[in-house]
């Protein structure tokens, strides 16, 4: 790849460098968390429901704010959002090492989704506004790749770390490579990229959507409490609200026109949303299946789950660069398809599956998950101006979050409908598992439907 920019003021190698820190560091501690969980728990006597909250509060602020800050990137400047973004996140990492309570922990985590809203809503626009047509494929392969690499040794890393240094050293490892990206992107990137530096920022759609979409996720995460129905049912109806305001808007803050006029746009973040959606609360169910149900300690249970996302690493990046000389729907949904094989043989789950099943059953995840995601990314900023990809890229990003938390919730909601709030323990362990195995199936169910919208993009040319 080359090292000479077009525009005088940075290199893209620096620049992909500062990507690639950025997309590993952001997976390694979201999934070296999901490790740390039974621990946490220990440490604060929180239950199930509570510790999915340690994953889930990052994940509803990182939705809540990512349209809002993706569109004021495009604005303002992506470099500038980023790098506050990357400062952001680094010094919640400091908050959360001195957490002295579960809320505590949970308010900070959901600081640094924050932070990560504003990396998310701006890395991948930078690179594809950096990177040619042809050589876009292969930067963002390498990005996806790196996320990937995060997840492929967050297990293993993350389960010694936990074991040897207790569960705050997971956040102390991640605080040196968000100081290196800060002090790249401040002194080696001397441009900037606004292309819609002349638009308004609209103050008022980012309010509604921000009110609209906590409502909805909180109270989907809560079902089936009678309170959580309202709020969902109130964010469903703000979200509609919305969509009738962005129509209205000479500046929206999402501009609704590109769901109703670009198919591929639209499609491919459905797509997106649906894999999201069926396959993010995977570590999280397997991680407590393998600790409290197989015996495993943190550390085996981290080899064990090491495999899909090192599966994810060797595949994304290939997908990537296939994806500037071949159709990017037929590389994504033959991942998806794959997936539904995966999540299918994880179904079959019991107290006796050998750890060799579960193995290959990650493997076979990883493979969908790595042909999916570099293909479906590279059509969805393929498909928009630029002056749209700060939207573009929080858009996926959105959809990406909102479907991990969609997964989060209906895990946490079928395991609250088996063993209610109570701790698990050996007494609730078959009710626990049976909870795991429902989840699995209905994650098969809603990929497998996810297939078809990826098709329904129609076809998109390199």
């Amino acid at each position: 790849m080359a090292s000479k920019p077009d525009t005088a003021g940075y290199s893209r190698n620096i620049l992909l460098l500062i990507i690639i820190l950025n997309s590993f560091t952001n997976p390694f501690l979201g999934a070296a968390v999901n490790i740390a969980l039974p621990q946490i728990g220990q440490d604060f006597a929180m239950n199930a429901i509570s510790l999915s909250w340690v994953a889930m509060s990052f994940l509803l602020s990182s939705a809540v704010f990512l349209v809002p800050l993706g569109k004021l990137a495009d604005i303002t400047g992506r470099k500038r959002i980023f790098l506050y973004g990357n400062a952001l996140i680094t010094l919640s990492a400091v908050l959360c090492i001195f957490s002295t309570s579960g809320n505590m922990l949970i308010a900070f985590r959901a600081l640094q989704g924050i932070g990560s809203a504003m990396t998310f809503g701006t890395g991948i626009a930078i690179i594809t506004s950096a990177f040619p047509v042809q050589e876009r494929g292969r930067a963002i392969g390498i990005s996806v790749t790196a996320v990937y690499l995060g997840l492929s040794v967050a297990p293993f890393l993350g389960g010694i770390l936990t074991q040897t240094f207790g569960w705050r050293s997971l956040f102390f490892v991640t605080i040196p490579s968000g100081l290196l990206v800060i002090f790249l992107t401040w002194f080696a990137i001397k441009v900037e990229w606004a292309e819609a530096r002349s638009e308004l920022f609209d103050y008022r759609g980012s309010l509604v959507y921000m009110l609209a979409i906590s409502s909805l996720m909180y109270g989907f995460s809560k079902l089936p409490d009678p309170v959580a129905i309202i709020l969902t049912m109130t964010g469903i109806a703000g979200v509609i609200f919305f969509i009738w305001l962005e129509l209205k808007t000479p500046y929206p803050v999402l501009n609704i026109q590109l769901f109703r006029s670009n198919r591929i746009f639209a499609y491919s973040n459905l797509a997106a949303l649906i894999n999201y959606a069926a396959t993010f609360a995977i570590t999280f169910l397997l991680s407590l299946y393998l600790q409290y149900i197989k015996g495993l300690s943190p550390r085996e249970a981290g080899i064990v789950l090491v495999t899909q996302p090192l599966l994810m690493t060797i595949f994304a990046s290939i997908s990537g660069r296939m994806s500037d000389q071949y159709d990017s729907r037929i590389l994504s949904s033959t991942g998806m398809g794959i997936i539904v094989v995966g999540l299918v043989l994880l179904a079959c789950l019991s107290e006796e599956t050998s750890l060799s099943f579960i193995v290959v059953s990650l493997a076979i995840l990883g493979t969908g998950f790595g042909l999916f995601s570099s293909p479906n990314t590279n059509a969805v900023m393929s498909s928009v101006e630029k002056r749209y990809l700060g939207v573009a890229s929080a858009t996926i990003g959105t959809m990406r979050l909102t479907g991990q938390m969609m997964s989060m919730g209906i895990a946490t909601l079928v395991i609250h409908v088996f063993i209610g709030k109570a701790q698990i323990t050996s007494a609730n362990h078959h009710l626990f598992l049976s909870g795991v195995t429902t989840v699995f199936i209905l994650f098969s169910l809603l990929c497998f439907l996810g297939v078809f919208a990826s098709l329904a993009r129609g076809r998109v040319s390199p």
